[in-house]
């Protein structure tokens, strides 16, 4: 009874290492904690967001558009809950990535806010903030990557014969992925460098209009 047990059970791991069904579930595992890493990134950098302006509003409170739309940027990706369904739906995904992109656009022009203003671009706690979001940008590309590498192992894994058969019979499809457009578009981590005149168009605030020396940051929509 035991010798046949022990057969049946061996052929079963064999069928199902066979079909594939073990190896598309350590993909599916790969991609949860590439997934993981980029959220834990996300949350870093959403957490760094109240600090920075708190400090910017200090020397340039009359910023307003700028800063209410970080803060109106922040609470749009907070308002999208990361479920696990996030990443089977590719609808759902493109509008959570689409948030983060925004939200990425906005925090870059708050920090080119600084341009304008010598002693906020002097503030300790600036600094320390810009060196912050700076490094959480490189991390966030870094784990995003991952992510990317991750979903590809994966798609492959349940498009290719015969792991695709069982991938059909389990309901498991393709997850969807970085597009080209957002990749490009996310890659670019805020320009945070004082050397050098901001990128990002925008008008000198009426209040605190800058020295014929400086350049001036014009305010853009989001």
């Amino acid at each position: 009874m035991r010798v046949r047990l022990l057969a049946v059970l061996a052929l079963a791991a064999t069928l199902l290492s066979g079909c594939g069904y073990n190896q598309i579930q350590i993909n599916d595992e790969g991609v949860n904690a590439a997934w993981s890493e980029v959220m834990n990134q996300y949350k870093r950098r959403a957490d760094l967001i109240p600090n920075l302006v708190s400090v910017v509003q200090g020397y340039a409170a009359h910023e307003k558009e700028v800063l209410t739309r970080v803060t109106e940027a922040r609470a749009s990706v907070a308002g999208i809950k990361a479920t696990p369904e996030l990443l089977n739906d590719p609808a759902a995904f493109a509008k959570f990535q689409a948030a983060q992109s925004q939200l990425g656009g906005a925090l870059s022009r708050l920090l080119a806010v600084a341009e304008n203003y010598p002693q906020l671009k002097a503030d300790a706690n600036f600094r320390d903030l810009q060196a912050q979001v700076e490094g959480t940008e490189n991390r966030i590309t870094v784990a995003r990557n991952r992510y990317i590498k991750a979903v590809q192992a994966y798609n492959v894994s349940v498009r290719t014969f015969p792991n695709n058969l069982t991938a059909m019979v389990m309901g498991w499809q393709t997850k969807p992925n970085f597009t080209v457009e957002n990749e490009k578009a996310m890659s670019v981590p805020p320009t945070i460098r004082f050397d050098e005149p901001a990128a990002t168009p925008a008008a000198a605030p009426a209040a605190a209009k800058p020295a014929a020396s400086e350049s001036a940051v014009p305010k853009s929509g989001y």
